[in-house]
């Protein structure tokens, strides 16, 4: 499913790495963050998630939420937030039920074979629960500067 901006965004449960539930009526009258990235711990994902970090405070005070999904498990979740002392919940998708959802999967080449893997891709959400951008080549290490660029 291709999924394109003024569109709403779809519903969505899934568990975060402390084991609660987080679903798209959480985040009514807020704005949101809602990233996906490959992996826990890798290079690319750990400067994303560590960007949005470094901005959290900036993201609350503009009436952001960010939520980062991937399909690592809870317990994996546990530790990159303890490592990188990260402020906002992961949501665990190892059946890739939202991922899909949302067309962050697909195929992907590396070396000039293709494979299915997760597409890194970031959705602004309104408040109103509409897709206000979509983010398919996030610059990990600017990614804030990168979203700062279109909600200003």
């Amino acid at each position: 499913m291709k999924l394109e901006i003024g569109q709403k965004a779809p519903d969505f449960k899934g568990v975060d790495q402390n084991g609660n539930v987080i679903s798209m009526d959480d985040f009514k009258g807020n704005n949101l963050i809602l990233y996906f990235y490959p992996k826990d711990n890798t290079p690319g994902c750990t400067a994303e998630s560590c960007d949005l970090r470094d901005n959290y405070e900036m993201w609350l005070s503009k009436g952001y939420k960010v939520v980062g999904v991937s399909p690592d498990s809870q317990q994996s979740h546990q530790k990159f937030i303890a490592k990188f002392e990260l402020p906002f919940p992961l949501i665990s998708d190892t059946e890739k039920v939202i991922i899909k959802n949302y067309g962050a999967w697909g195929l992907k080449k590396l070396y000039g074979k293709e494979y299915e893997g997760l597409l890194r891709t970031t959705f602004i959400v309104s408040e109103k629960g509409i897709i206000e951008h979509i983010f398919t080549k996030v610059k990990t290490k600017e990614h804030s500067k990168q979203i700062m660029e279109v909600i200003d």
